[in-house]
């Protein structure tokens, strides 16, 4: 059994920063985790990458070709397209080693998630190379300060958990970059209550859209999977925290083997 964290957000909500945070936290603790950049327009890292989806597309090659004649979002979208239909490649890279753990680096374009069927295609084939598949889904803290845009931003974490149909859990990422004001503003976005939102939304948005902003806040109160782990990547025990609430959900763990310390063995043996 092998696992992986398909690791989504918007633009900028910090996925590289998250992978690389996990990346340095897993080794500190002896554990070995790869990381896969499915960003073909990515730039540069600073930490160590397993396998670069720049090698097989690249974002700029595409919108030069003049057969295609694409801009951004197009070219991005022919670059997964280009890896779904190239998978070989991407199991190359992987290999074939057992309880490896993947961080997925993804783009940051919602599309792929919330309707194409690229991630989902993936999320398939991994699962066919027996893969257990996570969505973490980052959404910056600083942009759900506001309540119209908390409701944007948990809308499209939850059209991604629908469409892929994994195990998923919302990141509020940056919360670093948060005032002690607004961290503590903030804290009611994680477990949010509907009903509050709601008398916001009600004082600051025009009342033709109050029929509308009481669907919306309907559907986030029925719905299971709406709260947020908070990551502060300056606090080990919120890094820890979100580290084991991912595992968990990916029951990552039940299936190794116990290892028993060098001194217990010798003291079964004497005995």
């Amino acid at each position: 059994m092998r696992y992986a964290q398909l690791v989504m957000g918007p633009a900028g909500s910090g996925k590289s920063t998250y992978c690389s945070v996990m990346q340095q936290h897993c080794q500190n603790m002896n554990r070995t985790v790869h990381v896969i950049n499915l960003d073909p327009a990515a730039e540069h890292f600073e930490y160590p990458i397993t396998a670069d989806i720049r090698e097989l597309v690249h974002v700029e090659d595409v919108m030069e070709a003049d057969d295609l004649k694409l801009g951004p979002n197009g070219a991005l979208v022919f670059c997964m397209q280009h890896l779904v239909e190239n998978l070989d490649w991407l199991k190359e890279q992987l290999g074939e080693g057992e309880d490896d753990y993947f961080l997925f680096d993804c783009p940051g374009q919602i599309e792929l998630y919330t309707h194409l069927p690229v991630m989902k295609q993936l999320v398939s084939e991994l699962e066919l190379m027996d893969f257990r598949v996570a969505g973490v889904f980052l959404l910056d803290s600083q942009f759900l300060i506001d309540t119209a845009k908390f409701f944007s931003g948990i809308l499209a974490a939850m059209s991604a958990m629908l469409q892929l149909a994994i195990p998923h859990h919302n990141i509020m990422s940056k919360m670093d970059k948060l005032s002690p004001s607004q961290q503590a503003d903030v804290e009611r976005y994680l477990e949010p209550n509907a009903e509050l939102l709601l008398m916001d939304l009600r004082q600051t948005s025009n009342a033709k859209f109050q029929l509308l902003n009481e669907a919306l806040a309907g559907l986030i109160d029925t719905s299971c999977n709406v709260s947020f782990l908070p990551l502060n990547i300056n606090d080990e025990e919120s890094i820890s925290n979100v580290m084991l609430s991912v595992d968990l959900i990916i029951q990552y763990g039940e299936d190794l083997d116990v290892k028993v310390p060098v001194d217990a063995e010798e003291d079964g043996d004497e005995d």
